[in-house]
């Protein structure tokens, strides 16, 4: 059972429903039913043309659906409108599937999640055990998701930004469960990046890939996080590496600057050193630089208060945080991190305990707090 030709249908037949004029809560609900039908069927008798095959099966499972409510008889003549088996037409509607899924009025969870579910095609409890909430949480959430946007235009023109974005939080939801979603974020900004010429979509392809080609480093054996630092970067993808610099240039070549290129751009800067002290820090600074200029985002401004400490000493990496909002994530393992460089043990290991009491996950709370041990440990000798 081919699982990936299944998932990589699944927009485009939902998509045929759509513009044929169902709703697209009734269409995703009919390509389900369809997509059931065909992992039951065709390990045994797999069709010659599998576009064909589920858009007529989805097709009759929607309008038996029709015909079972309250307005049958006012849609009991779409039935003559049933397509004959055969190939379906040779049309992509995933682009707006993408710019559908990112409506709005939904929340970015919201759209995540229904993301997910109709283009990427994974189940409602693929996506309930990769967020980690019960399936039936998840079924609600998406739900809702479907009937906000079932009254949407079909053909309305998207919001690039909005379903960058999207893709973006997908992206970053990192792996828990059984479904790799940077994997599969990935997988779908190719598939954007290659219906669309934006540079902002190649510059979200080429981040992605630079990040996940350091994946394999980024954890010891015992589960525990290890700092870029510290990595080995012999396990980093150079294949991935390679591919995110090429999509990346050719971005940057356009001389549209946007906030994924750049941050492409310091990852980019990262994996082109051989070595941790050979980084290009003053580079990665005037990066930030230029992204704090495109976002005015906090959060930049803190990543870039650690590269100024890179590049001109500790001191100016806490002249640059000094401005910024102690509230910020991540804002007490920054300090700490600063002021161990500095020399001020005891500080930077109150920072590091600080920091692990507010750590977002288990791995990165085990971090700081062996951090902050050692540095206590340090202080006692």
């Amino acid at each position: 059972m081919n699982e990936a030709l299944i998932r990589s249908l699944a927009p485009s037949v939902l998509g045929v429903l759509v513009r044929r004029g169902a709703g697209f809560a009734a269409a995703e609900d009919a390509l389900q039913e369809a997509l059931i039908e065909a992992f039951r069927g065709w390990p045994a008798d797999p069709p010659r043309d599998a576009k064909g095959w589920l858009t007529t099966v989805a097709w009759r499972k929607f309008l038996d659906a029709s015909r079972a409510e309250a307005a049958r008889r006012r849609r009991e003549g779409r039935a003559d409108e049933e397509p004959a088996p055969g190939p379906a037409p040779s049309v992509d509607d995933t682009l707006q599937l993408y710019f559908l899924c990112a409506h709005p009025s939904l929340t970015p969870s919201s759209a995540v999640a229904l993301t997910l579910r109709a283009v990427g095609g994974l189940t409602t409890r693929q996506i309930a055990q990769a967020y980690l909430v019960p399936e039936a949480t998840m079924a609600q959430r998406i739900s809702r998701a479907k009937r906000t946007v079932s009254t949407a235009r079909f053909d309305r023109p998207g919001d690039v930004a909005t379903v960058l974005r999207v893709l973006y939080l997908v992206f970053n939801e990192g792996y828990s469960g059984d479904i790799d979603l940077a994997a599969e974020a990935i997988r779908l900004a190719r598939q954007l990046a290659a219906a669309i010429d934006h540079p902002e979509a190649a510059g979200l392809l080429a981040l992605m890939l630079l990040h996940h080609a350091r994946r394999a480093a980024r954890t010891a054996p015992d589960g525990s996080l290890v700092p870029l630092a510290e990595q080995d970067r012999g396990r980093w993808d150079t294949a991935a590496i390679a591919e995110g610099i090429e999509i990346l240039q050719a971005a940057l070549a356009r001389d549209r600057l946007g906030e994924y290129q750049a941050q492409a751009a310091i990852a980019a800067l990262h994996a082109d050193a051989r070595t941790a002290a050979e980084t290009d820090w003053p580079q990665i600074v005037e990066w930030y630089d230029e992204l704090a200029a495109l976002t005015d985002s906090p959060l930049v401004r803190l990543n870039r208060a650690v590269a100024v400490g890179e590049a001109d000493g500790p001191r100016a990496g806490l002249a640059a945080l000094a401005p910024l909002d102690g509230s910020l994530p991540r804002y007490a393992a920054v300090a700490a991190y600063l002021h161990e460089r500095a020399g001020d043990v005891a500080t930077a290991a109150r920072l590091y305990a600080e920091a692990a009491a507010k750590a977002a996950n288990l791995a990165e709370r085990d971090h700081l707090t062996r951090q902050a041990a050692r540095l206590n440990t340090r202080r006692r000798r």
